[in-house]
């Protein structure tokens, strides 16, 4: 009788009952609709609740197989619910980049067109510091409710493991993948004054010149850095680094003449494109970009191994419910594929990408491989 009672608790309470025979939690829909009947039964277990919930307790923590079985019984529907009353207060977007960039630029909008989705404002967090590796430090230890995500990129979780002894943060085991949702494309650049008015010209005027030519990069490590050793192993030119202290100083040293040449996105050198102190020779990508549509990729013009895909993405911190995982992954992915989000990223020079969570997953494993080799053979290193 008592076991009867107590077999009625747990349906009316949980919904299932540990079958100690099968070894799996089955569901009681007979004795859940009877515990809702108004019976004689169902008021008497109203009546020592307390009790009862103290005896099954008691149960579940001294009984292995009922401890295991029961605890994917009261916990699983939890993450659902979560998702499901998502988001409950206002999130963090934390950007690992100064204010007023491009990156910055496209957080921005990205944020609103989430808050405007979500019924809750999205609130924009900058920290700069070590080209990404202060924000990713600081959203490492958030909390993994959802409320707090990342804007990482093919640095913070493909390179600087390589680059840093001692990062502060793994890329993989510290965040869980959301989205990828924008990619910048490199453009090879030279000075307007730059006798080399294609790549072919420039390849033979670094074969021509004593010590061959000069190119800048945005520091060691970086994209420009990467391009201009791969341009040296595919075409044979002779190139001197000459690494600088971000973006910005790169493309001045490149537009004064004091460096020969500099791959750099369009946002840090579209300006000087438009004015005609830069010139643009091709795209170190697989295909051409809005941006400036006649200019080819080095691929048709016969270059293979030269590429450097730029991808930002959205991560949260680790151990983030799937649920959640796979309902900011939707939201992300609205958000990025509104129309003015899509222009505003065009107008950057870059590219819309979205995927799966998995698909960054293996985005992150496959360019982790890649650049790890690539800064083993040039030994670069940052401490």
């Amino acid at each position: 009788m008592v076991m009867d009672k107590l077999h009625h608790f747990v349906v009316l309470h949980c919904g299932s009952v540990p079958n100690t025979f099968s070894g799996e939690v089955v569901m009681d829909r007979q004795l859940n609709s009877r515990a809702h009947s108004g019976t004689q039964t169902g008021t008497q277990m109203r009546s020592i609740g307390g009790m009862l919930s103290w005896l099954v307790l008691t149960l579940l923590l001294h009984s292995q197989p009922l401890q295991a079985q029961s605890a994917s019984v009261l916990s699983s529907p939890a993450p659902v619910t979560a998702a499901a009353s998502f988001p409950q207060r206002p999130l963090t977007l934390v950007v690992p980049f100064p204010p007023g960039g491009g990156t910055d630029t496209t957080a921005r909008l990205l944020a609103k067109r989430l808050s405007d989705n979500l019924g809750q404002q999205v609130l924009i967090d900058n920290k700069p510091g070590g080209g990404g590796v202060a924000g990713a430090v600081a959203v490492r230890n958030a909390p993994a409710d959802g409320h707090t995500l990342f804007i990482g990129h093919v640095g913070t979780h493909a390179i600087d493991i390589h680059l840093h002894s001692k990062l502060g943060y793994d890329p993989v085991a510290d965040f869980t993948p959301i989205s990828s949702f924008m990619s910048f494309l490199s453009l090879l650049v030279v000075p307007a004054n730059s006798p080399a008015r294609n790549f072919a010209e420039l390849v033979a005027l670094a074969k021509s010149k004593p010590g061959g030519l000069s190119f800048a990069s945005q520091g060691h490590g970086t994209a420009g850095h990467f391009l201009g050793e791969m341009m040296k192993t595919a075409t044979g030119a002779p190139m001197v680094h000459i690494p600088m202290k971000g973006g910005a100083p790169a493309v001045a040293e490149t537009v004064a003449g004091r460096t020969d040449l500099l791959f750099s996105s369009y946002i840090s050198s579209g300006a000087f494109l438009r004015e005609g102190k830069l010139r643009a020779l091709a795209y170190a990508a697989p295909k051409r970009a809005p941006a400036l549509p006649e200019v080819p990729t080095l691929v048709e013009l016969g270059v293979r191994g030269v590429e450097f895909d730029q991808w930002f993405a959205v991560f949260a911190p680790a151990r983030l419910p799937e649920a959640l995982t796979r309902r900011l992954n939707e939201e992300v992915i609205k958000a990025v594929r509104h129309p003015e989000l899509v222009a505003a990223i065009d107008r950057l020079g870059a590219e819309v990408i979205t995927s799966s969570p998995e698909g960054l997953a293996r985005l992150i494993a496959q360019d982790t491989v890649r650049y790890g080799e690539i800064v083993r053979r040039l030994g670069a290193k940052l401490d």
